[in-house]
């Protein structure tokens, strides 16, 4: 079966496991100026019970992640005109994932990642295993991950590491530029076991085939790339080694000008911790969650939060009534942001727009399958389109979803 841990960067996925049987949407309220959505869920021929879109373009391709038959293992995929198409793993691997919501080509590049056949030389878990986005293959300790880049009508192919043995790709952008993190060869004493080597945010050009590291915040060590635009501005995290998973690895939510630029410090919502950009607009308006409080080695407690150059720092976005927790995951050209609430009523976790200075549950604003729940909105494209991961309530069955606007109150 799928081993999935509960951790911030997998949370739709976890979420959408463990969430118990029963959960409703909410009865629509009047929200003057905002759209409603007809919603559909998207065809899964692996015939899984577990799958969630997690990114969309704007030639409207959501693409996300599958399970097989009993729920073995995690691949990855592409809905184009409605047909699930199978894009991973690597040659070698089993599982597989378009795990971010930076995948913004629209060319049809998309970039994930995959699990190989070499055993972890040095027994690391990095992070795709490590924060769930990718089940552990076999006995610990499993297998290396790498980024790859698939176009269509091909087979994903690998993209280089910094010189070590793992690698995550998030996302691509206009330009063919692939951002993420991989690993070095250099022993970083600030990590913690079975973390071994150190990681930084790198830029790939499919272009010219190079890769080089982009610079983290004086002072840490390591650090991500995580959110992109067309005007070559990214946004990531910088921190410590620890685990390769989030918490002390962003101490800083960072944000580069461009690849060769030092980072600027995004700022805390009042935490030390889990400071993590998500997705970014054209305008390098950036969304994504830190916790309110707590040094370094506070546990995941995150509130979703707004960022641009000229916002004067984070801004807390909250969350919804009664839900403890909030994630910012996308943000469009339009200004609309899209996410999840979560550790609401009975452990409740529901998707969220944010617009008009006001998050609403989009359960509240969507028509048709009244059986389906909206766990998580995890992008938005720039039509407005939303996708993520609902449960049906009747089955349990959790499911890709789109959510297409048709009108405002």
């Amino acid at each position: 079966m799928v081993s999935l841990k509960y951790h911030t960067l997998s949370l739709p996925l976890v979420v959408a496991l463990a969430l118990a049987n029963g959960l409703s949407a909410q009865t629509s309220p009047a929200h003057r100026g905002i759209a409603h959505y007809k919603v559909f869920t998207l065809p899964d021929t692996l015939r899984g019970t577990i799958g969630g879109a997690n990114a969309i373009n704007d030639l409207g391709w959501p693409m996300g992640f599958v399970t097989n038959s009993g729920n073995a293992n995690v691949e990855a995929v592409v809905w184009i005109e409605g047909k699930m198409i199978k894009i991973g793993p690597l040659p070698g691997g089993v599982n597989s994932n378009v795990a971010w919501e930076s995948v913004k080509n629209n060319q049809g590049l998309i970039v994930g990642i995959s699990d190989t056949s070499e055993v972890q030389p040095l027994g690391e878990t990095f992070s795709c295993a490590g924060a769930g986005f990718l089940p552990l293959d076999g006995p610990s300790p499993g297998h290396t991950c790498r980024g790859f880049l698939w176009e269509p009508g091909g087979g994903p192919t690998e993209l280089p590491t910094l010189g070590g043995d793992n690698g995550f790709a998030t996302g691509i952008n206009n330009h063919g530029r692939v951002i993420g993190w991989a690993e070095t060869s250099y022993e970083d004493p600030t990590c913690t076991l079975p973390q071994v080597l150190q990681f930084l945010p790198f830029v790939y050009d499919i272009h010219t085939q190079e890769i080089a590291a982009l610079q983290v915040y004086p002072g840490d060590s390591d650090g991500t790339a995580d959110t992109q635009n067309d005007k070559g501005q990214i946004a990531g995290i910088s921190g410590l080694c620890s685990v390769a998973v989030g918490g002390a690895s962003a101490i800083h939510a960072v944000f580069w000008e461009n690849a060769t630029s030092a980072p600027i410090d995004m700022g805390n919502l009042g935490g030390m911790a889990w400071n993590t950009p998500n997705g970014m607009n054209n305008k390098g308006e950036v969304v994504g969650f830190g916790n309110p409080s707590g040094d370094q080695n506070a546990s995941f407690n995150p509130i979703a939060f707004y960022w641009s150059q000229t916002s004067g720092g984070m801004q807390n976005l909250g969350t919804l009534p009664q839900y403890a927790n909030s994630i910012a995951y996308a943000i469009n050209n339009g200004g609309l942001i899209v996410g999840q609430a979560f550790n609401g009523p009975n452990g409740a976790s529901h998707a969220f727009i944010y617009k008009n200075n006001e998050m609403i549950d989009l359960n509240a604003l969507v028509t048709g399958n009244p059986s389906l729940t909206l766990l998580y909105a995890n992008d938005v494209n720039n039509d407005g389109v939303i996708v993520g991961g609902a449960q049906n309530t009747k089955t349990g069955v959790v499911s890709a979803f789109v959510a297409v606007p048709w009108g405002n109150d």
